[in-house]
């Protein structure tokens, strides 16, 4: 009977697994389990203390009221900065956009462009929320698998036969959410020259994982490989991974000034504008060292070789994460029997042996796991150890 109540947009969309699962993790913890939870994507260090500190001052000097609806002039300055020093973009703060947390960052702009019928390009395995955030601005998803064979990754062959005349956006994440797998500046050239014959797709290159990259593997954003879609390209970004922000709420995107305009439109009947404290805190993020970003990654790459090591003895084959810090496992073999699918495996598993992780259906590539090595390498033995026990079964 509720549901009668409920938009039919909101009826199609699926809750996010990963937080799902989070949930669930949490749930058995509160019972008393000793649960190991491995399924969010959260870097387990402090943020750095001078982010905090400015934090503080922004108190002290009383930064506690409404700001504009899409960001401070000094925050926006400074991300103006970083997108040319790190990306070689040239933004004015007229092309940028500040919203509460990445997620909300790609919302504003589905909802200010979407209209029934449009299409959206979603290359999987893919984060969760994109084909999900697609249907609630009332857009169609087109999922378009990428599997082994394409080393996960899109190419460009693939992209041709997805646009059609109702394409609206490409998504592009790189490095990926939940493979790791990193795009090549000569994958997104070639993706670019196939876009430019498409000239009414709009293309959003998610780089929240832009800092968490490891060794022998290089950082590239489709706007600064092909500067001729920079009319049509909305670079999103933001503080949660890179500088362990997650609790921040804190996202930005630089793009044509027509969708920063249509975007602040969109919040100002909505969410208004992000924390004023963490906009204080994100500039010094932006502008402060980035030294300690070396010791993380470091910490992250050792963590990674870990598990993937551990997983291969298990005989558990894996994507090689060029960046972020997921580790995507083929569970396919393990399947059969008393286990079906990989939601019963993550779900008998975290039953079990208390090891949470996300099942590859949640990503639109079944027969995989999701596995964030964002934590202690104490806790990731750990976790080894009680998944190795559960396969031997």
């Amino acid at each position: 009977m509720s549901e009668n109540y409920l938009s039919q947009s909101l009826l199609q969309v699926r809750p996010s697994a990963t937080i799902g699962m989070s949930q669930k993790a949490r749930q058995l913890m509160e019972e008393g389990r000793d649960i190991i939870m491995l399924s969010q994507g959260e870097p387990d260090f402090d943020t750095p203390e001078h982010i905090k500190q400015a934090a503080r001052e922004a108190l002290e000097l009383g930064h506690t009221r409404y700001t504009n609806v899409d960001g401070t002039a000094e925050l926006k300055a400074a991300i103006c900065e970083k997108f040319q020093r790190d990306n070689g973009l040239a933004f004015g703060v007229d092309n940028i956009n500040v919203s509460p947390g990445g997620k909300a960052v790609i919302f504003n702009a589905l909802m200010a462009t979407l209209d029934s019928g449009d299409e959206v390009i979603i290359p999987a395995p893919c984060w969760v929320s994109y084909p999900e955030m697609t249907r609630l601005c009332g857009g169609s998803p087109v999922i378009v698998p990428c599997g082994a064979e394409s080393g996960y990754k899109l190419t460009a062959e693939a992209l041709e036969r997805a646009i059609t005349p109702n394409t609206k956006w490409l998504i592009l994440n790189s490095p990926s959410n939940p493979t790791g797998v990193c795009m090549t500046p000569e994958d997104l050239t070639a993706i670019g020259k196939v876009l430019l014959a498409h000239p009414n797709v709009l293309i959003l290159s998610d780089d929240i994982y832009e800092h968490l990259i490891y060794s022998g593997h290089e950082f590239c954003t489709i706007a600064e490989l092909v500067p001729e879609l920079s009319d049509r390209v909305l670079t999103m970004n933001g503080f949660s991974k890179a500088y362990a922000m997650t609790g921040w709420r804190l996202g930005y995107a630089g793009g044509p000034e027509w969708l920063i305009s249509a975007m602040r439109k969109v919040m100002g009947q909505s969410t208004s504008n992000p924390s004023s404290i963490s906009q204080w805190a994100g500039i010094a993020a932006l502008r402060g060292s980035h030294n300690f970003m070396d010791e993380w990654r470091t910490a992250f790459e050792i963590r990674r070789d870990f598990v993937l090591s551990a997983l291969k003895n298990m005989g558990v084959s894996c994507a090689v994460p060029g960046g972020a810090f997921y580790i995507f496992g083929d569970c396919e073999k393990f399947l059969g029997g008393r286990i079906e699918t990989d939601l019963e495996f993550t779900e008998v598993l975290l039953s079990e042996q208390g090891v949470a992780l996300v099942p590859g259906s949640a990503f639109h590539a079944p027969g995989h796991f999701r596995l964030s090595f964002a934590s202690d390498m104490e806790t990731l033995k750990a976790a080894m150890t009680r998944l190795k026990l559960f396969l031997e079964r």
